[in-house]
């Protein structure tokens, strides 16, 4: 049988690779992994994927080394407005490599950055299309504002001058805001999950906000990429509380600024919108109270206006009135002297004749008309079988009383 050894095997497949790759190719893919060592190289790892299931059907190594780096990076990045990173989709100029102890690698040598910002764009466009396909595009919009939005959830970097501005601007007016920071990382790779992470967070205490407020300064739109997410727009759009966003862009609105319910240029703008409704629920209610004071001014001055033209004809009634009662009193005061007097006379006559009744059948009155009581033991004797013989009785006469005994009781 005959047999190589591996060093001839991967000679052969380099001397191959040369003779067929003598020249740069110009691939597409997308970028999946990028790091930089300290001497300025950058590895990559590029991939392709299959449009409908994500599939990944080919995977390298790909390499830029410093001194093209140093060139590719800025001209990509100025003319897309994107850091390179991972996630991207590129077209690059590459030189195939293959080495016998390391193996296959891409060499990158040049990038076409109208590729990418086409990619970008139709990838703005897929995600936008997508968000309305779901439904859920204007879904935070169809929230209603609250009248007084004093209690906000805001979204930040907590060192982030432009939260500063927003926290100022709110505190230089006469409202009392109350502002509760969750911190999230504002651009780059980690920004995405950070700030959902904070929408969540926010969602745990949903009952103690009016509105979420994401705010970042200004930045280069390389730094804003992150706004362009469909996982945030989704978690934005379906967020049970108004969402104000106030980014500072230096190009076109974000896909965050489409589906939140509010979107203004700068954190101090959204502070100005969240104090211009302040303002607008102090104007109402102060134009209501104006309306109420002169509605009851005007009903004071009508009752007035009343008072004064009946005062007179209640004068005349009442006084009308007291002089009938004074006649019905004067009448009743005169009729009831008159029933007194007959009453006390009536009343004296028949008190006379009581006296006369008592005085004629009182004992002392019998006494006086020659008539005489005894008694047995202090009881009055009314009847002969309360006395026996020999028991003594005493008899009572007008002028005194004696003593006497029974000799023999007359039946």
């Amino acid at each position: 049988m005959t047999s190589i050894t591996l060093s001839e095997l991967t000679t052969q497949i380099q001397e191959t690779i040369r003779s067929n790759f003598d020249s740069s190719v110009w691939i597409r893919a997308e970028i999946s992994e990028l790091r930089e060592n300290p001497g300025g190289h950058c590895y990559l790892e590029l991939i392709e994927k299959d449009n409908g299931s994500d599939t990944i059907l080919a995977k390298t190594k790909a390499t830029i080394w410093a001194n093209t780096y140093r060139m590719l990076k800025p001209y990509f990045e100025s003319s897309t407005g994107q850091v390179l990173r991972s996630g991207l989709n590129v077209l690059v100029a590459v030189t195939v490599e293959f080495h016998v102890v390391y193996g296959f690698s891409l060499n990158i040598r040049d990038i076409d950055p109208t590729f990418t910002i086409g990619e970008m764009a139709a990838r703005r466009l897929q995600i936008i299309r997508r968000l309305k396909a779901d439904g859920i595009a204007d879904m935070n919009k169809q929230l209603e504002l609250p009248v007084l939005p004093q209690r906000l959830a805001v979204i930040s970097s907590a060192t982030a001058a432009g939260y500063g501005d927003f926290c100022d601007q709110l505190k230089n007016d006469n409202f009392a805001f109350n502002i509760k920071l969750f911190p999230a990382i504002m651009q780059g790779d980690q920004a995405e999950g950070s700030i959902i992470a904070a929408l969540e967070k926010i969602y745990e205490n949903i009952d103690l906000f009016d509105v979420v407020v994401i705010i970042r300064g200004g930045g280069a739109t390389t730094d804003l990429a992150c706004f362009d997410s469909y996982d945030l727009a989704l978690n934005c759009a379906q967020f049970p509380l108004p969402v104000l966003a106030g980014i500072g862009h230096q190009r076109d609105i974000s896909i965050l600024d489409i589906v939140a319910h509010t979107s203004v240029k700068t954190p101090t703008a959204a502070a100005e919108f969240l104090i211009s409704l302040m303002q607008q629920a102090e104007n109402e209610v102060n134009s209501i109270l104006l309306e109420i004071t002169d509605s009851v001014k005007n009903k004071i001055e009508d009752e007035f206006r009343f008072f004064d033209l009946t005062q007179m004809r209640i004068r005349q009634v009442l006084t009308s009135w007291v002089i009938r009662k004074t006649h019905k009193l004067d009448n009743l005061k005169t009729g009831l002297q008159s029933a007194v007097r007959l009453r006390f006379l009536k009343e004296n006559n028949r008190l006379a004749l009581l006296e006369n009744n008592i005085e004629t059948h009182s004992p002392i009155y019998l006494l006086k008309h020659g008539y005489t009581i005894s008694s047995l033991n202090g009881k009055r004797i009314t009847s002969i079988n309360q006395v026996k013989k020999g028991v003594k009785i005493r008899t009572f006469v007008a002028d005194g009383n004696f003593e006497s005994e029974v000799v023999a009781p007359n039946p």
